[in-house]
C-alpha cells in the first residue's frame, strides 16, 4: 500500500484500514471548540525545485544575520570556531540522542562523560548530568528536586531571574502543587530584605540568577546565607561563560547549579535547540533527572562508558518517577565539549575577560551621552541596562535602519521599565561597532 495519501482514493483506503470513517474522527479526543475549522492557508503542493526556490525567498527576508547584534537576554552572539561544526558532523556523533547500547556507542558516551566532567570543574559541584532540554527546564526541574527532598511546597524565585525561566518554573510547579513566590528587586538585584521577610520553614528553595537578567551581579554570599539559615536549597542559574572569571557557585554555597549552555559553541538559531546545564551536590545525585554517564571497565580491564544511576521508573512507570525527562541534548552538549576543549582554561578566561572589558568600554561611552544613564550601580559582566530618554522599544526600531540590533527593551518583560534597554556585548563586538551604537543613540537623544 502507498502510505502517502496523495489521492482521495488513497486516503479512503488508509482510513478503511485503520477503522475510521474520516480524518476528523482521528481528532475526536480534542474538544470541538479547540479544533481548527476551515481550510489552512497554505499553498498547493510543490515540486522539489519549486519548494527550494520558495524557501530561498522566505529566507531572504531574514536580514538579522547582517546586523550588528547587541541583544543578549539569554542567548549570546559568541564566536563559534570551525572545529565545532567539523566535529559535530563526524559519523561517530551522527545521533543527537543518548544511546542505550554502550557496546556500540562509546564515542557519544565518552563525549557526554567529558561534558559532565567539564561542567563539574566549572561549577565546583560534585556531579552533573548529561544536559537538560534548556536552561529554563533545568531550573524548573531543580525546584521540583528541592521540593521533593525537603517535603516543602513553597519556592522563592527572584524577579531578576529570566522571565521565561520563571514562566517555565511556574508551569512545572503548578502540576506538583508547589507555590511559587517572586522576590522583588531593588537597585537592579534581588531585594535581600524582601527575601528575608518571605523565608520560613516551609520554603523548599531560593532561586537566583548570576548574573541576573539585568546583567547585574547578585549579592550571592548574602542571599546564600539567608537561604541556608532557613534550611532552603540554594539554586543558582548561571551564564556559564562568566565562570571563566567569576567564582564557581559551589564557593558561595550553591546546592544546585543550572544554566543555559548555548554560549559554548551553539548558535543563537532562533531559539534553539540548546542545552540545559544541571550540576548538584552529592545529596541530590539520586534525584537528578535525565541521563548520567559513568566510567567503568569491561571484563578485560579496558576503560568504557555506560549510562548509570538510572531510576527505572523514569522509563516504565512515569507516575512514580522523580522526573519524566529521560533524555538530553547530546549533540548540543558535544558542541559545548568541543568549544571548551578548543578554548581551554586560559582561553575561556581570555574570552570572558574580553567580554568584561568591551562591556565596560561601551557602558562608559553610553553613560556619557546626554539623556542616557546606567540603570543601576551594581557591577555587571557582559550585559547592562541603560535608562534612555525615549521609549526603549521605539529606540530599537529606529536603530534597525542603521543595521544595529541595539538591545532588548526591558519593558517587554517589566512593564515598569519602558525606557530601559538591556545591552549585551561579547568578544565579537569591535570598537567600531560599539562606537556606531553610541553614535546611533546620540542621534536619538
Amino acid at each position: 500500500m502507498n502510505f502517502l495519501p496523495n489521492t482521495d482514493k488513497d486516503r479512503e483506503e488508509m482510513l478503511k484500514v485503520i477503522g475510521v470513517s474520516s480524518v476528523g474522527e482521528l481528532f475526536s479526543d480534542i474538544p470541538p471548540q479547540l479544533r481548527f475549522k476551515g481550510d489552512l492557508n497554505i499553498p498547493p503542493a510543490m515540486s522539489e525545485l519549486e519548494l527550494a526556490k520558495h524557501m530561498e525567498e522566505l529566507a531572504s527576508k531574514n536580514t538579522a544575520c547582517g546586523y550588528v547584534n547587541f541583544i543578549g537576554a539569554g542567548a549570546y552572539d559568541h564566536y563559534i570556531p570551525a572545529v565545532v561544526k567539523h566535529i559535530l558532523g563526524r559519523s561517530e556523533f551522527y545521533t543527537a540522542y543518548t544511546p542505550y547500547q554502550p557496546e556500540i556507542s562509546q564515542a557519544v558516551l565518552q563525549s557526554i562523560y567529558e561534558y559532565q566532567t567539564m561542567i563539574c570543574e566549572l561549577t565546583g559541584m560534585d556531579a552533573a548530568n548529561a544536559s537538560m532540554y534548556d536552561g529554563a527546564s533545568a531550573a524548573a526541574e531543580s525546584v521540583t528536586i528541592a521540593a521533593g527532598m525537603a517535603r516543602r511546597k513553597r519556592a522563592l524565585v527572584s524577579s531578576t531571574v529570566h522571565p521565561e525561566t520563571r514562566a517555565v518554573i511556574k508551569t512545572y510547579a503548578d502540576a506538583r502543587d508547589i507555590v511559587i513566590e517572586e522576590v522583588s528587586y531593588k537597585d537592579g538585584v534581588t531585594d535581600v530584605e524582601c527575601l528575608a521577610d518571605k523565608l520560613g520553614d516551609d520554603v523548599a528553595c531560593v532561586v537566583i540568577q548570576q548574573p541576573n537578567f539585568f546583567g547585574a551581579l547578585e549579592p550571592v554570599d548574602e542571599i546564600s546565607a539567608k537561604a541556608k539559615g532557613a534550611g532552603a536549597t540554594f539554586i543558582v542559574s548561571v551564564n556559564p561563560m562568566t565562570l571563566g572569571l567569576l567564582r564557581p557557585p559551589a564557593e558561595y554555597g550553591a546546592d544546585i547549579v543550572v544554566g543555559e549552555g548555548q554560549v559554548f559553541g551553539n548558535p543563537m538559531a532562533f531559539g534553539g535547540p540548546y542545552l540545559g546545564i544541571m550540576a548538584v551536590k552529592d545529596k541530590f545525585l539520586r534525584r537528578m533527572p535525565g541521563r548520567l554517564v559513568g566510567m567503568t571497565s569491561d571484563n578485560q580491564g579496558r576503560r568504557g562508558f555506560v549510562l548509570t544511576l538510572q531510576t527505572r521508573e523514569q522509563h516504565i512507570r512515569r507516575e512514580r518517577a522523580t522526573s519524566n525527562i529521560c533524555s538530553n541534548q547530546a549533540l548540543n552538549a558535544l558542541a559545548a565539549v568541543v568549544y571548551l576543549s578548543w578554548a581551554g582554561k586560559e582561553g575561556l578566561r581570555q574570552i570572558a575577560g574580553q567580554c568584561v572589558q568591551k562591556t565596560a568600554y561601551l557602558a562608559d561611552r553610553i553613560a556619557g551621552i546626554k539623556g542616557y544613564s546606567l540603570a543601576w550601580k551594581a557591577p555587571f559582566f557582559n550585559e547592562f541596562a541603560v535608562k534612555c530618554p525615549v521609549d526603549a522599544g521605539r529606540l530599537v526600531e529606529s536603530l534597525l535602519e542603521q543595521n544595529i540590533l541595539a538591545g532588548y527593551p526591558l519593558g517587554r518583560a517589566y512593564p515598569e521599565l519602558p525606557q530601559y534597554l538591556l545591552i549585551a556585548v561579547t568578544e565579537k563586538r569591535t570598537r567600531q561597532e560599539m562606537d556606531a551604537l553610541v553614535a546611533g543613540l546620540e542621534g536619538l537623544a
